[in-house]
């Protein structure tokens, strides 16, 4: 069983349905689920999905409910995570949104990031195994 995080662009390709990536975010989480993998996310991931519908939109309540599936860890934006944070901001390319995503993966110790950022895919970030970029996933 590993640990896998997903930055927030998987969960809007899977629930938005994009037409380009959402096949293969399905597939993806099918491969996942059939090796027991955990799958993890950032409680920035749902403040950015939330951000999209209109207030009161009943599609609010549906992300929401997708969230609490008790098969996702929805990790917090704690102390531990934010001393990742602190390091990773040091580097001013990161983004502080990516640095609050990759520092919540590091604080959780998962094994394998997905992105489609390939930026972040060449970094090195201590806690997570490996970083890559949906193109390349290796399950």
């Amino acid at each position: 069983m590993a640990k896998i995080f997903w930055d927030t662009n998987l969960f809007i390709y899977l629930l938005e349905e994009n037409p380009v990536f959402a096949d293969q975010v399905a597939q993806l989480r099918a491969r996942m689920i059939a090796r027991g993998d955990r799958l993890y996310t950032s409680t920035l991931t749902v403040g950015e999905i939330l951000a999209k519908p209109p207030a009161g939109d009943r599609t609010s309540q549906r992300y929401l409910d997708f969230f609490r599936n008790p098969a996702i860890t929805v990790t917090p934006f704690d102390l531990p995570a934010a001393m990742v944070y602190g390091e990773l901001r040091r580097d001013r390319t990161i983004a502080p949104a990516d640095a609050i995503q990759l520092a919540c993966a590091a604080a959780a110790g998962t094994s394998l990031f997905i992105t489609n950022d390939a930026r972040l895919s060449r970094r090195v970030v201590p806690g997570i195994d490996f970083i890559v970029s949906l193109a390349k996933v290796p399950i």
